[in-house]
């Protein structure tokens, strides 16, 4: 991304807000007013109008077929969050505005969101709050009215306010098994004394299990800033810009206008520098984040526009340090920067996790070596010019599809509600200097504006804390042959951006005992370990003014190697780099060591250290398949394998795997013929022969109920459970079965059944969920992802997380009752007609940009089914209500299922599993009488565990051989 300003959606996001702080590189603009077109970085012309009370208006006509997205961004944060005891509150005000209104009820509301196929969502930031719907352009009016009318008319009660208070504390023990949660709390704490960004988003603990009790104060919040002049509608798709207006003016135009402002608080000069250090409990890598007060958002202003600059030449993976650090030295694994844009000064990360306490000295002072590097050497002309080239074409690899430009423009115009503030910024870009960049670092790089926090599982890191001054250091001066490779092309010539995945039919599924990992090893020796002529280093440097990357993703039976989207005028050098990693790869040893030393990383850290959601759902398909079985193992592997796997087994591998005969290359955008001609000759230097294909047994039968508890310390509890299925994708009833694992649990959804149950009404915990299909990552993402094909699937249900044991059994047993009531009276005709037309419109949603779609056509290719979307419309046309319940008395059942479990008190929730424990639900606010008798009934459901049927392993343990 342009901004480098994507912390949020990493495996180890920061987590600073209550929903993903969704920072888009800058973007979009077209005023027709602008005084120079050439200087445009986008010239997508839009209409801006403002009506009456203030509200401004945007909307631009993207040209992308179909589809539509409305944002309405509302210039209130957790920087407007003054008053004591109120911090938090634009967040949890956030997750209020979904709660309906006198003339659209909530559940009226989703009801007519899911049968528009809407991917309907908001988040909050320290500065504003952004509500966004995705959606086709039939329903544009509906989409229109019912936003202005919850904007003007919200409505709830004591209830559901007292509720939500839940949810949102759930949602804060969601984020906090991630320990850079807590760093972040202290960093900001540590640097401001005056300013409200002394909190995040979340806002400080005391405050949100205080939220209940603020009613009154939320319809204040409520009438001070939800008002016209406070907001923005922008809508961006297939639309007519002059009759959409007018829709809007009729729906919005009585919202009356408020007079409230704050002030905020001024931050006095800073005075570092500041040394905090964190002790963490729970088993993780330390880490060391610097911190300096920056510069506020000013696009016309050299002073942010030159920190981005910063952040990307010297802490980029292109970068010297970042080669130093994480290639070389191998002395962090993860190593980014975090620079965002904010109204007022806010602070610029720089963090790196050690991979042992040792390295914290040496990666500190590396740091800032660097950072006096920065104030001391005018950058290079051609190091110059390449970076303004990558912010270039990383805003335009952006811009394939309305939601994007629509998320793009909220997150600009919440600063002055005007779109020219990209225009102007990336002017300021374009004339930036090496003077300039200089003269930025010595006014923030210095020692005054330093916090360095550090954290490990120890009460200290020894001698970090004697932190030596930057200001100090300152002052002291082959052949070919055409080879028959099967191309699955999407040309398009009106598209600038080109995708390219290079799809093998291989994966984890084909380890060796006693090998497992070897797979993901293979795979990302090519993508991340150079090529013969070129080392990773070499490659990440000629990559970085290209905007482009090569990646892969690792499953059973398919191996992804991907682009992303280049932009068309660097294809040729994006693909002479990643042809050479692909047929040609480096084989160094260093590279592999280092390698092998991230990946069980990330499986003992970034897994089971730091992620309890998704280690209930990994450890789900072990447990359900088996150590003999292909797909009883992590695609990461097993960290006591990936000790043993030398680099010639990484060889060997890729000689046997990496064939012809194995590969679908999936293009799609505006690459030309020629291209495809000089793929295909230069893919005939892979051999040629075929993996044999795998042969895969039944998984082994599941008599009874039998569950496994994760012990590991940790706040909150992950539940999943399931069973194996004998229906995939292609097969004659899968469409009926996807119909309802969405009507039961579709994937972050707030229309579908267990979350309406568990969540919504109970407000135990943060999401529910349902999938026939492996749906790895889902902790980070709204949509699955594509190529992760599999010839068996099972059959899963995931609750996200719950309070504490009581609560997780609670859940489960509800959960299982409300299945157990799908079973004996079957879906509805309404449960059928309304899932079946959010889905009708949801497909659309699912492949809304070009690499999505290229992905869908190549599975459809593996699975041998029409187009996804067709496939699925057709499928879903012709289902009838018998049809539907039918596939789930056939498929579907509760009396042979695995269950999963993380907590801190395994010994606990055991005894309360074997001897049936009663688990009553207490509530903060009163509930209608229907449901706590319903409660009664679930509170002593039989799970049908025994004492022989549950056990307990430490986390430790989990994923070691």
């Amino acid at each position: 991304m342009t901004r480098l300003q994507s912390w949020l959606c990493m495996s180890t996001a920061l987590l600073l807000t209550g929903c993903p702080d969704e920072i888009p590189a800058p973007g979009d603009t077209g005023s027709s007013m602008a005084a120079d077109e050439s200087e445009r970085i986008f010239d997508m012309p839009y209409l801006l109008r403002d009506l009456d009370n203030g509200l401004r208006v945007i909307i631009v006509d993207t040209g992308y077929p179909d589809i539509v997205t409305i944002q309405i961004p509302v210039q209130t944060g957790s920087r407007n969050e003054v008053e004591p005891g109120k911090s938090g509150f634009a967040h949890f005000f956030e997750h209020m505005m979904f709660r309906g209104t006198e003339a659209y009820p909530v559940e009226e509301y989703l009801s007519l969101l899911k049968n528009a196929g809407a991917d309907q969502n908001a988040y909050t930031t320290d500065d504003y709050t952004n509500y966004h719907i995705t959606f086709t352009k039939a329903d544009l009016e509906k989409i229109i009215e019912l936003e202005a009318d919850r904007f003007k008319n919200l409505k709830y009660t004591e209830e559901q306010f007292r509720t939500e208070a839940l949810a949102v504390k759930g949602e804060y023990l969601k984020n906090y098994s991630n320990p850079l949660q807590k760093l972040i709390e202290v960093i900001r704490a540590a640097s401001f004394s005056e300013h409200t960004y002394k909190h995040t988003t979340m806002g400080f603990l005391e405050d949100i299990e205080d939220m209940p009790n603020q009613l009154d104060y939320s319809q204040v919040f409520f009438d001070r800033w939800y008002r016209p002049e406070k907001a923005v509608v922008i809508l961006a798709g297939d639309i007519d810009p002059e009759a959409t207006f007018a829709l809007v003016e009729r729906y919005w135009g009585d919202w009356e206008p408020g007079t409230y402002d704050v002030d905020i608080p001024a931050e006095p000069a800073a005075a570092g520098p500041v040394y905090e250090h964190v002790e963490w409990e729970a088993p993780t890598q330390p880490w060391l984040i610097f911190a300096f007060h920056g510069p506020q958002f000013d696009p016309a202003s050299t002073a942010m526009p030159s920190m981005d600059l910063i952040s990307q030449i010297f802490f980029s993976e292109s970068s010297e340090l970042y080669q130093k650090l994480v290639i070389e030295e191998q002395l962090v694994d993860q190593f980014f920067t975090f620079f965002p844009d904010r109204k007022d000064p806010q602070l610029l990360y720089i963090a790196g996790r050690l991979m042992n306490a040792d390295n914290a000295i040496p990666v500190r002072n590396a740091i800032i070596d660097t950072l006096v590097k920065i104030r001391t050497e005018p950058v290079g002309d051609k190091k110059l010019a390449e970076t303004k080239s990558r912010l270039k074409y990383s805003f335009a690899s952006q811009m394939d599809n309305s939601e994007d430009i629509g998320s793009i423009l909220a997150a600009y115009v919440h600063f002055d509600r005007d779109p020219e503030v990209i225009n102007t910024l990336y002017r300021t870009y374009d004339s930036l200097t090496a003077g300039d960049i200089l003269e930025n670092a010595n006014a923030v790089f210095t020692d005054a504006r330093e916090v360095l926090v550090t954290l490990s599982n120890d009460d200290a890191l020894a001698g970090v804390a004697n932190i030596p001054s930057i200001d100090d250091r300152v002052a002291l001066g082959t052949s070919v042959r055409d080879a028959d490779i099967d191309v699955l092309q999407m040309q398009s010539a009106s598209s600038p951006l080109v995708d390219v995945s290079f799809l093998f039919n291989t994966g984890a599924a084909y380890d060796p005992p006693g090998k497992k990992g070897l797979a993901t090893l293979t795979a990302a020796m090519i993508t991340d370990g150079g090529s013969e002529s070129r080392s990773i280093e070499e490659i990440n440097q000629a990559m970085y003014p290209l905007a482009a990357g090569f990646s892969a993703q690792v499953d059973k039976e398919m191996i992804r190697l991907a682009s992303g989207s280049v932009h068309r005028d660097n294809l040729d050098r994006w693909y002479a780099l990643a042809s050479d990693q692909l047929l040609s790869p480096g084989w160094r040893e260093k590279d592999f060591e280092r390698i092998r030393k991230q990946t069980s990383n990330a499986i003992r850290t970034n897994l089971v250290g730091n992620n309890d959601e998704e280690l209930g759902k990994e450890m789900l398909y072990s447990y359900i398949y088996g150590a003999d079985h292909p797909y009883g193992s992590l695609n990461l592997g097993v960290t006591d394998d990936l000790e043993n796997i030398t680099l010639e087994d990484v060889r060997a591998f890729y000689e046997a795997n990496f064939t012809t005969d194995n590969l679908t290359v999936g293009l799609a955008g505006g690459y030309s013929d020629g291209f495809v001609t000089r793929l295909k000759q230069d893919l005939g230097r892979l051999p040629a022969a075929a993996t044999p294909e795998l042969e895969l047994s039944e998984p082994p039968p599941i008599n009874g109920r039998h569950a496994v508890i994760v012990e590991k310390e940790t706040p909150a509890v992950a539940v999943s459970f399931g069973f194996p299925i004998t229906v995939r994708r292609g097969d004659p009833d899968w469409v009926a079965l996807w119909l309802v694992r969405s009507w039961l649990g579709e994937h972050r959804s707030s229309n579908s059944h267990l979350y309406k149950r568990i969540r919504e009404v109970r407000g135990m915990n943060y999401g529910d969920y349902a999938y026939i299909e492996y749906f790895p990552r889902g902790m980070f993402q709204f949509h699955p992802d594509a190529n992760l094909g599999r010839q068996q699937q099972i059959f899963q249900i995931w609750l996200r997380p719950l309070r504490n044991n009581n609560d997780a059994h609670f859940a489960t047993r509800a959960a299982l009752y409300e299945i157990d009531e799908l079973f004996r009276d079957g879906m509805t005709q309404e449960d059928l007609d309304s899932t079946r037309n959010f889905l009708d419109k949801f497909v659309s949603l699912l492949m809304k940009t070009q690499s999505r779609q290229l992905g869908y056509a190549l599975d459809s290719e593996y699975y041998g089914t029409p187009a996804f979307a067709e496939y699925v419309r057709n499928g879903l046309g012709s289902l009838t209500l018998e049809d539907v319940n039918r596939v789930i008395r056939e498929n579907l059942q509760l009396e042979n299922v695995k269950f999963v479990f993380i907590t801190k008190d395994a010994g606990d929730l055991r005894d309360r599993l074997v001897t049936n424990q009663a688990s009553a639900m207490e509530y903060n606010s009163e509930k209608p009488a229907e449901l706590l008798s319903e409660d009664a009934v679930i509170q002593d459901l039989a799970t049908g565990l025994t004492a022989g049927t549950v056990a307990i392993v430490a986390a430790d343990e989990v994923f070691t051989r």
